[in-house]
């Protein structure tokens, strides 16, 4: 059977760029400068649940970027049992996005799978991060160039899962849901959203957390081999 993906839709964050990792760097690094006193990993252990479903209410519109960038570091910091002024909060807000794109650490196999697809396929991006960030991220990872269109959330004004924002990337791209695919971490956001609109995913499921939900499924990017 001849294969019908001509389109391959990436996320960004926790997909090709290890955001956990960046993430917990940038944090230290700004720690530092700052001299804020906190034991880092009991920090991020605290932080990095409080960011996703921060990203969560983000992606239902119940809370603004500042909300989210403010309320995510104020209630990890209060787990933790540190207290910091508002001002210095909102400073390290900006100081996290700033110094973010300064670590570029991908997913093992990121390389090797763009440069595999590259010549099959037309690659694209769509994110819910915020625009400047991703632009940033992309850059300095040294993979922008492999990506034919870059579709973020701000530019739509509605998030994934949102049928629009899917709709909006294809559009960009001048395909069709028929022979497009989207590869992404996140269940609901990334391949339900994908899915509804009639495009084939693949999960990358990277903790290994997920089995059994009916979609094809990987752990590792070297693996979309196997379905590309």
């Amino acid at each position: 059977m001849t294969n019908p993906i001509k389109h391959v839709f990436f996320d960004l964050d926790h997909t090709l760029w290890d955001f956990d990792k960046n993430s917990g760097l940038t944090f230290e690094k700004i720690f530092n400068l700052n001299k804020i006193e906190v034991e880092l990993n009991d920090f991020l252990s605290i932080y990095e649940p409080i960011n996703l479903n921060y990203w969560k209410l983000y992606r239902e519109e119940k809370v603004t970027k500042s909300a989210l960038r403010y309320g995510r570091l104020k209630e990890a910091f209060d787990g933790v049992g540190v207290r910091i002024e508002d001002d210095m909060i909102n400073h390290l807000s900006e100081a996290y996005i700033d110094n973010l794109s300064s670590f570029n650490h991908l997913f093992d196999g990121t390389f090797e799978i763009l440069d595999y697809l590259k010549d099959k396929y037309e690659l694209h991006i769509i994110t819910n991060g915020f625009e400047e960030a991703q632009e940033k991220k992309m850059t300095s990872s040294n993979i922008k160039m492999y990506f034919k269109t870059v579709t973020n959330s701000e530019m739509v004004g509605v998030k994934k899962p949102n049928p629009k924002i899917f709709n909006f990337a294809l559009n960009l791209a001048k395909a069709n849901a028929k022979e497009s695919i989207m590869i992404g971490d996140s269940l609901e956001a990334d391949i339900e959203g994908a899915h509804k609109i009639g495009m084939d995913t693949i999960h990358f499921d990277y903790k290994d957390a997920y089995n059994g939900h009916g979609y094809k499924r990987v752990t590792n990017l070297k693996t979309l081999i196997n379905h590309l």
